[in-house]
């Protein structure tokens, strides 16, 4: 009997431990998924903070690495002089517009006066964008150059290669640029031949003037010089040729977007049946009446982009100026041949002309640019020798000469002072 109590005993003791041990069994196998749970959840986000989102792109992308400190003291002083020049021209709205001043790379000044609709007073700003008329060159060489980088661009082929149904020969991407083409003057020759001008021209229907009518050159290609909107109107639909991409669409993806532009745009009508009674834009370009501004109308040119169209604010070319300083968008090689005269013999002007910018015959270290069309003014100024930069927007087809401008950029009174960066490798 006490050996069957025993049994009995030591039977259910061995249940009651196996049970014990099926449970924490099952305890610890839970408790090690919870754990294994954990660790993956916290490797997750740790993988999600390490990865580079929007926000890091965009800042990596956006931000320019200047390799100077600028001091603020001397800065400041520079500043005040410039806003003192621009305050008192503004009086009266005789200088209506923006303004961006920068040295080595350094934004000193940036500020905007006036209105941007002298109808209903609405105040400008640095982010008001203004078409830059001719000064949109620049930007048509840029996408040019980032085309030869790519290695899909040979600036020295005849244009033929990418647009077959061009009918003269021998005309190279790099004359275009250089404005030696010798090519005649299309708009000209849309006045002729364009008969109803309330419909847009476009770039293709550009062309197609071309082909039809083939007008007399001024002279051969590349044995002379002809400053001429057909150039970069044309340099515009070999890189649509080239991208695959209305030419719109290449400039913001591969400039505007990259340098963090956010307020720029290229104005075209390539849809558009009619031509709109006026650009809806928010800064309107203005002439004068009497002494009364009036806005501008829209008109069938407006169609035709490379050449003009381009619209942007004092805040984006700021940022623009800073990115080819540093060689954001293409090499320094690239750029030094962008400022590089592309008429070295040439002596009957005083200004020669290099991949979207006018070279000062007198200070080869000097590019620059003016502007203007229906109404707006634009003066970009780049003195490379001693790294300074003004640019100047305007939607007024009256204001201040340019002379003044050349002063600001001149000018050794208000000396702004620099320390480099340390090396950082």
């Amino acid at each position: 009997m006490t050996l069957s109590r025993s049994k009995s005993f030591f039977t259910y003791f061995c249940s009651c431990f196996m049970n014990l041990v099926f449970v924490l069994n099952i305890w610890l196998m839970m408790w090690s998924r919870f754990l294994l749970l954990i660790i993956l959840f916290f490797l997750i986000v740790l993988s999600c903070n390490n990865t580079p989102g929007s926000d890091d792109l965009d800042e990596k992308e956006y931000t320019i690495e200047l390799s100077v400190f600028c001091d603020s003291t001397t800065a400041h002083i520079k500043s005040e002089w410039i806003d003192s020049i621009f305050t008192r021209m503004s009086k009266g709205y005789w200088f209506n517009g923006a303004v961006a001043y920068l040295e080595q790379g350094c934004l000193i000044y940036q500020k905007s006066f006036g209105l941007s609709n002298f109808r209903t007073k609405d105040t400008l700003s640095i982010t008001s964008p203004f078409q830059l008329a001719s000064v949109s060159k620049m930007f048509t060489a840029m996408s040019a150059m980032i085309l030869k980088e790519d290695g899909l661009l040979d600036l020295n082929a005849d244009i033929k290669a990418y647009l077959p149904n061009f009918p003269y020969d021998s005309v190279t991407t790099k004359m275009l640029l250089t404005h030696r083409s010798g090519l005649s003057r299309y708009m000209s020759l849309a006045h002729d031949k364009w008969t109803n001008k309330t419909i847009p021209l476009t770039n293709d229907d550009m062309l197609a003037l071309f082909e039809e009518n083939i007008p007399d050159p001024y002279f051969l290609p590349d044995k002379g010089f002809h400053y001429c909107n057909t150039n970069y109107a044309l340099i515009a639909s070999v890189v649509e040729a080239i991208s695959g991409m209305p030419y719109a669409e290449f400039v913001q993806q591969r400039i505007f977007d990259p340098v963090g532009m956010g307020n720029s745009s290229v104005y075209h009508m390539d849809h558009d049946t009619a031509v709109s009674f006026y650009v809806e834009t928010e800064v309107m370009g203005h002439r004068y009446k009497s002494w009364r501004p009036i806005r501008v109308r829209n008109e069938y040119l407006n169609g035709v982009t490379g050449d003009k169209g381009i619209y942007t604010s004092i805040e984006d070319l700021a940022k623009f100026d800073q990115a080819i300083t540093a060689n954001r968008l293409v090499s320094e090689t690239t750029m030094r041949e962008a400022f590089t005269r592309g008429s070295p013999t040439y002596w009957r002007r005083k200004d020669n002309y290099g991949f979207g910018w006018r070279i000062r015959e007198s200070e080869d270290s000097t590019a620059f640019h003016f502007g203007w069309w229906k109404g707006y003014r634009a003066y970009y100024i780049r003195d490379m020798k001693n790294s300074k930069t003004l640019i100047v927007l305007t939607n007024k087809d009256k204001g201040p000469g340019s002379s003044i401008y050349w002063n600001i950029v001149h000018d050794t009174t208000h000396m702004v002072h620099f320390l480099e960066k340390p090396y950082r490798p």
